[in-house]
């Protein structure tokens, strides 16, 4: 969640913003280029899964994704504010430069502080082409725990080895924490802010959400089995390591992409169809 945002020009009846339903705008298909209009419908089905899957926060959080170099500039596609998750079109998302900025015509608004976490990890890593945040309740109860997420399901073994934790400094509307935010994840698939939720990076939208969803289900879990009144049982650090490396392909071009993905686009147009217009 950001504190701030552009004010867009056209004035509505109520709290002096103006949405726009999704589906009353004009297909920007046949207007971008095939690769960025490949990316805006993954990307919008990426919000929608999210929908699907219980991790939205109303219009707070974000994914983002990179667009194609456009003369050397970085561009990104982000979501519109005041835009729910579950109503998100591939013609409805915004491009924006590096510092949050609408790039082109819109009829929605920006929140430029809502692209902090995203702009540090997609300019200092090439491999983080689509950026995932969400404020699960599970993920925000273990990003609170001293420990940090527990070796205490197969979902947390798969990916506790690659976690990253990132100390809370408020609502992220500050430039200077980019650095201690690439500081602090390295190389790592995976990021917990404390006090705040989880973050995923990957090649595409279909790792991210991946990963994400591995994640996810390792924190759902871990706070089930501290409803126990014993110590839950934790598996040791070798343990750990292998099944962090017998998991691997799921985040790798195949199993993840190629499977999965197909599948969960097959589900969302069953249940909520429209994210690709």
């Amino acid at each position: 969640m950001n504190a701030t945002a552009q004010k867009p020009e056209a004035v509505g009846h109520m709290a002096g913003f103006n949405i726009p339903d999704p589906l009353s705008l004009p297909s920007l298909k046949g207007e971008v280029s095939d690769e960025e209009w490949r990316l805006r419908c993954d990307l919008a089905a990426t919000y929608r899964l999210v929908a699907l899957h219980g991790w939205d926060d109303m219009i707070f959080t974000h994914i983002s994704v990179r667009c194609p170099d456009e003369g050397g500039k970085a561009r990104f596609l982000i979501n519109p504010y005041g835009v729910f998750f579950d109503e998100m079109t591939a013609s409805s998302l915004l491009k924006i430069d590096v510092d949050g900025n609408v790039v082109g015509e819109t009829p929605y608004f920006s929140n430029p502080a809502g692209f902090t976490i995203h702009s540090a990890l997609h300019m200092s890593r090439d491999d983080a082409h689509a950026v995932l945040h969400v404020h699960t309740p599970y993920g925000v109860a273990v990003s609170a725990q001293q420990d940090g997420l527990k070796r205490y399901s197969q979902f947390a073994m798969i990916v506790h080895d690659d976690v990253a934790y990132h100390d809370y400094e408020g609502i992220a509307t500050d430039h200077d924490e980019r650095e201690r935010l690439v500081r602090d994840m390295g190389n790592h698939g995976f990021l917990i802010l404390r006090n705040h939720g989880t973050l995923t990076v990957g090649a595409n939208c279909a790792t991210a959400f991946m990963r994400m969803y591995f994640l996810e289900q390792a924190c759902r879990a871990q706070i089930l089995a501290q409803s126990d009144t014993k110590e839950p049982r934790e598996e040791p650090p070798a343990m750990s390591a292998k099944v962090m490396q017998q998991g691997a392909p799921a985040f790798v071009a195949g199993l993840g992409d190629n499977l999965a993905w197909p599948g969960l686009l097959r589900k969302l147009n069953r249940e909520n169809p429209g994210y690709d217009v």
